[in-house]
């Protein structure tokens, strides 16, 4: 898997002050991570690329409350994930369903879309939930697919104790989800 690294500190800096060329390569570095995370957590591409794209659009707007450099990851990601929730509540709340042009395939398709965004919104919600310390792991090993090492030097720790970090975030994703032990 390819990794893609976030823009620099001095980048994110440089944009909360108002350089534009900063903002630009901010948001440009941002922009795969986002989109990737998106993908990993929406109902639908088309939706997927919408919370990635209004994520975005806050950034460039609002960079400047930004409080701490570190942040900035888990607040884009934050930012996606109630879009995402947001569109699977708007999906589900709608007046009326559209009438397909063509019949649907079968009525266990439907049943399965709707269970999977249902699925979305409890991952989502679960991942809220966790120790920011513990999400910020998660988050970037399993939903951005960076390695253990890379993880480990983003965050300032040492291998052994992001991968404690790793292994308590999945424990209790395992735990609020209902999955094996």
């Amino acid at each position: 898997m390819v990794e893609t690294a976030w823009p620099g500190e001095e980048v994110v800096v440089a944009a909360r002050a108002g350089d534009h060329a900063s903002l630009a390569v901010l948001v440009e570095g941002a922009h795969p991570n986002v989109r990737r995370f998106a993908h990993s957590l929406c109902a639908s591409p088309e939706d997927a690329e919408d919370a990635a794209q209004e994520a975005l659009i806050i950034l460039y707007r609002k960079v400047g409350m930004l409080r701490a450099t570190g942040a900035l990851a888990s607040w884009l990601f934050r930012i996606v994930r109630n879009e995402c929730l947001r569109r699977a509540r708007s999906d589900r709340s709608a007046a009326g369903w559209p009438v397909p042009a063509e019949p649907l395939e079968s009525a266990d398709s439907a049943e399965e879309e709707a269970l999977r965004r249902l699925d979305t919104e409890r991952v989502a919600a679960a991942i809220a939930a966790l120790p920011a310390d513990q999400r910020r792991v998660l988050v970037m090993r399993d939903l951005q697919g960076l390695s253990g090492r890379t993880v480990a030097d983003a965050l300032g720790l040492s291998t052994a104790a992001m991968k404690s970090r790793l292994h308590r975030a999945r424990a209790t994703m395992r735990a609020e989800l209902g999955g094996p032990r």
